[in-house]
């Protein structure tokens, strides 16, 4: 009888699920879902902690649109209806605006950014003094020029990247989401003439709960200390990979010093950052330097193979310089410790491309270090070396201003070598979005003619790579010179305006192009993007711009082989093949006229990747002052979600009424089974009858 009436209650079901019936579950009858959503995320050092979270079952809100700084008094003390969830436009996502909600955090549950189309006169959410506690200048070395006495970098820089809040911070796009959002607010939250607005009222949820607390010590203590089989880590070491390329290769298992070897080193950074995870594009930060170095290294491929320097020289590309100098921290650690096919004594000098962006009305400044350049040794290579290698007139700032932030202090700190830092800036950065998600292609004046396909964007020549072309000009100029080269030969190297504008297509309006995808390798073609690749290092080692740099460096420098590189190795099985001297990648090649086979072929190049992990947890140094301690909490899951919530006495009715049900139901159930015997007795036959 049971089993009867259990086949029967599944055949209604099936049936009313084929029919008509909607057989949606009630949470997407209640909730609707926000997909483009881009959460602040806990940051931890030596320490303490910086970024958001939200409680571990998640923060709920009744929306409140906030539309100047003067309607804040809504959220925080008239509103009757507290927590809120704050919606508010980017230019209220200010540090006097998320400060006062900070202190309030009682009355705010949660706030959520619309970050729009069009950038902000001014926007940086990064501190005015970058890196200040793990650069070279402190209160032993330059003690008057520590901590930006005398020249403030970022003098736009509000912090906010760098503040704690203990509730969750969502970036939304200017989209229909969130005008959905908005709707929802003035339909049922926007109080009118003051008085208080009538439920149901229009609530948000965001779920981002951290898992590591207090600062990086304690974090790596707690995953060192579970003992499951499936141990919780709560909490992974920001790092990636240094990418790094030579143009005469080096043995990579012979490490340490090379009698009679001296090398010109060329570095750029690869990382940037934003308040929120993962939505940093680092434009004129980051991109304008590393495309300025990868010009140069490709301008020079001719030269240096017909009439090789005297001095080697090895392009550098460091991961992780946002977060204390992860990448160049690195590097010049295995150096001193023999772990790098180079040491410091073979480093002849030091060329970095900073921010290169040139403006329309400005000028390259030459930055040097005035604290070593008191030995006049190096001042003399400084002088007559370094800067009359450039063979066009650049300006040197003061010689009592510091160096800007730059990888360059990390070699400092370890040895007095020569170097300087290009830039476009003379003291203060002219990047008016350093650190944030404003800072990129519109802030390079990166723009193309409407009536372009995506295919002739990537060919178009844009005034921005123009520039950058002349930069690389003459970086490499400088380079070769630097190196000891063929000064007669100089002028002959010239860095390509085409590859430099399609390096600035693929790194900042799409990844996923023609070009990139002929140059990477076939089973690394998923991570390429309609859209630029995110610099923010994270923790997932060889991240998409390393791959495509890596992959890039090779083939602007390397040699192509249209042959097998190994016999009775598939071609498209292993893309990376490593020799002691050289590298040997598989790339898809393009795809030829009237046909659907690309032309694949192996690159030959000294390109290698080296750790970029702050030698602090390789040590077990998690409080280190030297080396950087960053790391990022783990989370679980990232969601937000809209609903609409019913006043509190409709909520307690609910709840009283289900729970008479409830026992209702408890007692009928009871009384059902104590009377089973009745209720469900059937007549029995009599039994029979024996002849």
């Amino acid at each position: 009888w049971v089993l009867g009436r259990h086949k029967l209650a599944t055949s209604i079901v099936f049936f009313f699920c084929l029919s008509d019936v909607s057989c949606n579950s009630v949470e997407q009858k209640i909730y609707v879902e926000l997909n483009n959503t881009v959460p602040c995320v806990r940051l931890l050092n030596a320490t303490h902690q910086i970024g958001c979270q939200s409680s571990i079952s998640g923060d709920t809100g009744v929306i409140h649109v906030l539309e100047s700084e003067a309607d804040l008094e809504w959220p925080l003390s008239k509103g009757p209806n507290p927590p809120y969830m704050v919606l508010l436009e980017s230019s209220l996502f200010t540090r006097s605006i998320m400060m006062k909600m900070k202190n309030e955090s009682n009355r705010v549950a949660g706030v959520a950014v619309v970050v729009p189309n069009t950038s902000p006169p001014e926007f940086s959410p990064h501190t005015t003094c970058p890196n200040e506690n793990t650069g070279v200048y402190s209160d032993n070395y330059g003690p008057n020029l520590a901590h930006c006495n005398t020249t403030v970098w970022n003098p736009r820089g509000n912090g906010l990247s760098y503040e704690e809040f203990d509730f969750p911070v969502f970036s939304l796009k200017e989209d229909n989401e969130t005008e959905f959002i908005k709707q929802c607010y003035l339909d049922h939250n926007r109080a009118v003439n003051g008085s208080a607005p009538q439920y149901p009222l229009c609530a948000m949820q965001l779920f981002s709960h951290m898992h590591a607390v207090t600062n990086t010590p304690t974090c790596m203590r707690r995953n060192d200390i579970n003992f499951s089989i499936n141990p919780e880590m709560v909490c992974d070491p920001l790092g990636d990979y240094n990418v790094w390329g030579s143009i005469r290769p080096y043995n990579d298992t012979v490490f340490g010093h090379k009698e009679n070897e001296s090398v010109v080193i060329a570095a750029a950074r690869l990382d940037s950052r934003a308040f929120f995870w993962e939505v940093s594009t680092g434009a004129e930060g980051s991109v304008s330097g590393f495309v300025t170095l990868l010009a140069a290294a490709q301008a020079l491929r001719e030269v240096t193979h017909a009439a090789p320097p005297t001095r080697n020289i090895l392009f550098a590309f460091f991961q992780g310089e946002t977060f204390d100098y992860i990448g160049s921290s690195r590097m010049v650690y295995d150096m001193e410790n023999g772990k790098f096919v180079i040491d410091l004594d073979n480093i002849h000098s030091v060329l970095e491309i900073g921010q290169v962006a040139v403006h329309s009305g400005t000028n390259l400044f030459l930055h040097s270090d005035p604290v070593s350049r008191r030995n006049n040794t190096v001042n003399d290579e400084v002088r007559e070396e370094l800067f009359s290698s450039f063979f066009v007139p650049l300006t040197w700032p003061n010689v009592s201003q510091p160096l800007p932030p730059s990888s360059l202090q990390r070699f400092l700190r370890a040895q007095p070598i020569p170097g300087i830092v290009l830039a476009d800036h003379e003291s203060a950065f002219n990047n008016r979005y350093y650190e944030s998600f404003y800072d990129n292609a519109a802030n390079l004046n990166l723009t193309y003619p409407s009536d372009l396909s995506p295919e002739e964007q990537l060919e178009f020549v844009t005034d921005t790579a123009k520039s950058l072309t002349d930069v690389a000009t003459v970086v490499a100029r400088a380079l070769y010179k630097q190196a000891g080269g063929d000064e007669s030969l100089v002028n002959t190297i010239k860095a390509d305006p085409k590859i430099v504008t399609q390096m600035l297509y693929g790194f900042l309006v799409s990844s996923n192009n023609s070009w990139f995808q002929a140059v990477m390798a076939p089973e690394l073609k998923n991570i390429l993007k309609p859209s630029p690749p995110e610099y923010y290092v994270g923790v997932a080692m060889s991240s998409t711009p390393t791959r495509l740099v890596q992959y890039l460096l090779a083939n602007l420098t390397g040699a192509c082989l249209f042959v097998h590189y190994g016999a009775g190795i598939p071609p498209h099985s292993h893309s990376l093949f490593l020799s002691q001297m050289y590298s040997y990648l598989w790339v898809q090649g393009i795809v030829p006229p009237n046909s659907t086979e690309r032309d694949s072929f192996c690159v030959r190049a000294s390109v290698r990747l080296t750790k970029a992990v702050s030698p602090a947890f390789e040590l077990g140094e998690y409080a280190s002052k030297d080396y950087s301690t960053w790391t990022e909490s783990r989370w679980k899951f990232i969601k937000a979600r809209i609903f609409l919530v019913a006043s509190r006495d409709l909520e307690m009715l609910t709840l009283g009424v289900g729970v008479a049900v409830l026992f209702t139901s408890l007692l009928v159930t009871y009384f059902i089974s104590t009377k089973a015997d009745v209720l469900f007795s059937s007549t029995r036959e009599p039994a029979s009858a024996a002849y």
